[in-house]
C-alpha cells in the first residue's frame, strides 16, 4: 500500500517537511550504495558512449495510458523486478487522467523501467517516460492544494482509481505539462485537437462525441504515422470559434474506454492533417472475409514472393496490394484478396510461417480496409 508520510530529500541538505513515505524497509537506496538485490535482473550495462547514471539522478518515471481501474498492484506487476518507492496517480477535474508518477528505489532502475514502454496493462499499452524531481514535487503540491481540506484519512492522497474514485477531490494538472503550457497560449480559432482516441475510432465516433456542437462539413481529419496507421489524434473544425471554445467542456470525457484530451489548435494544423492524414479510419474486421492482411514482410518482398508464400491458393498480382508510407517506402504490410472466404480462412493456417528470414503475421481484414488502402494509392 502506498501512502503519504515523511520523505526526506537529503541530496541537497534540505528537509522538505511533509512528503511521501518510502514503502520499502531497507535504508534510503537513492542516497546510499545499493545493497545486493534479490530481483532477477542483470546489473545495468555499461557502454563507452553512455556512462552509468549519476548516483543522485532522481529515479522517477511517468506512466501514461493507464486503464481507468488501474491499481498500485497493477503498476507493481507492470514494473515487476524493480523497487517501487511510491506511486502518485494523476487526476484532472477530479477524474483519473490515466497517468501516474512512479518513484523507484535506484537511479539505474529508470533505464529498466523505460524498457517497459509500450507494453500492456490489461488491454491498454502504456507509455513510459523519464521524469524530473520538480514534476513529482509539483504534482504532490497540486494534489494537496486541490484537496480543499477534505483529506479524510488519506491526507490528500491521490488514490488508486480502483480504490478511491477521485482521491478526496485531489486535482493534479494536465497529464502533459508541455502540451498544457504550449496550448494554453493558443487563441481559439475554431479548431480543436483530440488526443487519446482509440485506434479503431472513426469519423462517426468523433461526430457522436461532439453531437451537441456545430461542425463544418468534412471537419474531422485523423493523423497517421509513416506507416499510415492512426496515431490516436485528430483535428476537428467547428462552425465558429465560440463553438470550438464551448466544445472544450468535453475535455476529459470518454470515447469508448478511452478518456479524450482536447487542446485548442490552429487552422494551419487542421489543413496539414487534411493533407497528410485521412478523413476516416476504417473499422477493424469483426467477421470472416476473403481479405487477409499480412504484416512483417521483408521490405524487399514483391508480389511474386507473396504469390509463392500462398502457392497453395490461386492468386494473381492484381489481388495483392502492397502498402507504402507517406515517403513511398514499403511498410512491411500487404492486403491480399482470395477467391472466397473458405480460402482466406484456410490461408490463416500459414500465420507465423516465414517468408525469407521473416515470420509473417496474418489477420482477417475487411473490405473497408481494402478500399481505404486502394483509394490512398497503396
Amino acid at each position: 500500500m502506498f501512502y503519504r508520510g515523511k520523505y526526506v530529500d537529503v541530496g541537497d541538505g534540505r528537509e522538505p517537511g511533509l512528503k511521501r513515505q518510502r514503502v520499502i524497509e531497507q535504508p534510503s537506496s537513492y542516497y546510499t550504495t545499493p545493497p545486493p538485490s534479490t530481483y532477477l535482473y542483470p546489473p545495468p550495462p555499461t557502454y563507452p558512449y553512455a556512462p552509468t547514471p549519476h548516483p543522485h539522478t532522481f529515479p522517477l518515471v511517468k506512466l501514461r495510458g493507464l486503464p481507468f481501474d488501474c491499481s498500485e498492484s497493477d503498476i507493481s506487476d507492470f514494473l515487476h523486478g524493480l523497487d517501487i518507492v511510491d506511486i502518485l496517480f494523476i487526476h484532472k477535474h477530479n477524474k483519473f487522467a490515466g497517468e501516474a508518477y512512479c518513484l523507484l528505489g535506484y537511479p539505474f532502475q529508470v533505464e529498466y523501467a523505460l524498457q517497459r514502454n509500450h507494453q500492456n496493462i490489461g488491454r491498454r499499452y502504456v507509455e513510459v517516460f523519464r521524469s524530473k524531481k520538480e514534476d513529482y514535487y509539483k504534482a504532490i503540491s497540486n494534489e494537496v492544494d486541490g484537496s480543499h481540506g477534505t483529506r479524510g484519512g488519506g491526507g490528500g492522497r491521490s488514490r488508486s482509481p480502483r480504490r478511491g474514485g477521485n482521491g478526496g477531490g485531489a486535482r493534479v494538472g494536465r497529464g502533459d505539462n508541455r502540451d498544457r503550457d504550449r496550448d494554453s497560449n493558443v487563441e481559439h480559432t475554431g479548431v480543436v485537437r483530440l488526443r487519446g482516441l482509440p485506434f479503431s475510432a472513426n469519423r462517426e465516433d468523433v461526430l457522436e462525441f461532439f453531437k451537441d456542437f456545430e461542425l463544418v462539413e468534412d471537419s474531422v481529419y485523423f493523423t497517421v504515422n509513416l506507416e499510415g496507421r492512426a496515431t490516436g489524434e485528430a483535428f476537428v473544425k467547428f462552425g465558429s470559434c465560440e463553438e470550438a471554445k464551448g466544445a472544450m467542456v468535453m475535455d476529459g470525457e470518454c470515447l469508448g474506454s478511452r478518456y479524450i484530451e482536447l487542446f485548442p489548435s490552429t487552422v494551419e494544423d487542421w489543413e496539414d492533417a487534411a493533407e497528410r492524414g485521412r478523413a476516416n479510419v476504417p473499422k477493424p474486421c469483426e467477421e470472416d472475409t476473403r481479405v487477409l492482411r499480412m504484416r512483417g514482410l521483408p521490405f524487399s518482398a514483391g508480389k511474386d514472393d507473396i504469390i509463392d508464400f500462398f502457392k497453395e491458393f490461386r492468386l494473381s498480382e492484381d489481388l495483392i496490394h502492397m502498402t507504402y508510407n507517406s515517403e513511398g517506402r514499403p511498410t512491411g504490410e500487404a492486403l491480399v484478396e482470395f477467391s472466397n472466404v473458405d480460402d482466406s480462412k484456410a490461408a490463416l493456417a500459414k500465420d507465423r510461417m516465414t517468408l525469407g528470414s521473416r515470420y509473417i503475421e496474418l489477420f482477417m481484414s475487411s473490405p473497408d480496409e481494402l478500399k481505404d488502402a486502394i483509394s490512398r494509392g497503396r
